[in-house]
């Protein structure tokens, strides 16, 4: 089959790479003149998402007070932003968090296979290190992550639940002044290079006959009984106003994939099928080693603020600092005064957890936006019409979630049935809304 990706991040990518493996014939369109930009260029933390890492469950938002969340909660008056809000903090029970955890697990572990069998084809060298130590700051805040501690027993994730002496044993970076409540040590969980990984794979598709339409918008998608087919705009000049071309070129293709980002709500409205998904806004922080010594061996996460602090050669990268708001602002440039208090809550983390480690004052600062669910899952399968799919909202914790969703995507265009539960599918489904 003629298969249309659009997206060139790490989710429309690696829909491209199974998409090829499967046998298909495939063309990526990416509105960018390269691939790995917008929200893939910024990811940082863990490949996979453990229960820990994930951005829902009782250790997450517990209040709306940043300092102790990691989060920037501004909804103003938007009562979407707060509704959404609400429906995840239902999540924050112990059972629904459990339940829905264990939903997304083996997708957890489909996407653990596929990124095995890519690194197995190929030695990428992605900067892949391994070990995360999450710590916690408060007794109250070790008892909250006990059911994602007792879903790590229950899914024989490797795991270490530590004292703070050990903690410190663990990675010597981390001080034991002022006094911790402890941390939980995950041994054999990767962090790596997202946007390396991407452009890795991209090589490799490109070798393998993949068309890439680099600098080219998807403007709109076309759908019939015996086709699909994707309107292109050209991107204007920079420095002019963006203009629709009076020449329109269309891309025709058996199946269109829909892995655009944030972009994706858009794309789907236009053919009625819309996506309550909300933008979050977040950010790293990239800066120099500051002092070897005090440099971390493995990536040291404060849990509850999800501040993922990891090391990468010769640079430190921290990633976290969330702002939720609504919609509408999302999509613009975020005021100065919040985008100071985002980096501040990384630069803090830093202080907090690996002082010294960092030359924070020559930082380089990014920040982008992510899609994400109000049930904490990725949209992931076919919709109402046979010829359209997607893969969307792998939310800000575990790019590597975007491989196993590839692998589903590719299996439904197969006509192949995923290997995953049904109950997974079902809800990692568009239905589900």
């Amino acid at each position: 089959m003629d298969v249309i990706v659009i997206g060139g991040g790490i989710g429309g990518i690696a829909t491209a790479y199974q998409l090829r493996a499967a046998g298909h014939r495939v063309c990526v369109i990416e509105r960018h003149a390269t691939v790995a930009q917008g929200a893939t260029y910024g990811h940082g933390g863990a490949v996979l998402p453990s229960p820990l890492d994930v951005w829902f469950g009782p250790t997450f938002m517990g209040t709306r007070r940043a300092n102790k969340t990691g989060i920037l909660f501004k909804p103003g008056f938007d009562a979407a932003t707060r509704e959404f809000a609400k429906k995840l903090a239902l999540l924050r029970d112990p059972e629904a968090f459990t339940a829905q955890y264990a939903r997304l697990h083996p997708l957890v572990e489909l996407s653990r296979q596929a990124i095995a069998d890519i690194d197995g084809l190929f030695e990428f060298d992605y900067e892949q290190r391994t070990g995360l130590l999450h710590v916690f700051r408060h007794e109250r805040e070790l008892a909250q992550a006990a059911p994602a501690i007792e879903l790590l027993r229950r899914f024989q994730v490797p795991h270490r639940v530590l004292t703070p002496k050990e903690c410190v044993a663990a990675e010597p970076s981390v001080p034991d002044d002022p006094p911790f409540a402890g941390g939980v040590l995950l041994e054999t969980e990767r962090t790596a290079n997202c946007p390396l990984f991407t452009k890795l794979l991209k090589h490799i598709l490109e070798e393998g006959g993949v068309q890439f339409r680099l600098g080219r918008e998807a403007a709109s998608i076309r759908l019939d009984g015996e086709r699909a087919a994707v309107e292109l705009a050209p991107l204007a000049p920079a420095g002019t106003e963006r203009k629709r071309s009076r020449e329109v070129e269309v891309v025709a293709a058996d199946a269109i994939v829909v892995a655009a980002g944030t972009g994706t709500p858009a794309l789907l409205a236009r053919v009625n099928r819309r996506l309550p998904l909300h933008p979050l806004r977040v950010h790293t922080l990239t800066a120099p080693i500051a002092y070897e010594e005090h440099a971390p061996h493995i990536t040291v996460v404060d849990s509850v603020k999800r501040i993922a602090m990891t090391r990468v050669n010769q640079r430190l990268r921290v990633a976290g600092g969330a702002v939720l708001q609504s919609a509408a602002k999302a999509a613009k440039p975020l005021p100065g005064d919040l985008t100071r208090r985002a980096l501040a809550l990384l630069g803090q983390g830093t202080h907090d957890w690996i002082p010294g480690a960092a030359k924070v004052s020559a930082a380089r600062p990014w920040d982008g936006v992510r899609l994400f669910s109000s049930d904490g899952l990725p949209v992931v399968g076919a919709t109402s019409h046979a010829r359209l799919f997607v893969n969307a909202a792998h939310g800000p914790a575990g790019w590597g979630l975007a491989c196993g969703s590839a692998k589903v995507i590719a299996d439904l265009v197969s006509g192949v049935t995923p290997d995953i539960p049904a109950d997974t599918l079902a809800a990692l489904s568009i239905d589900r809304f």
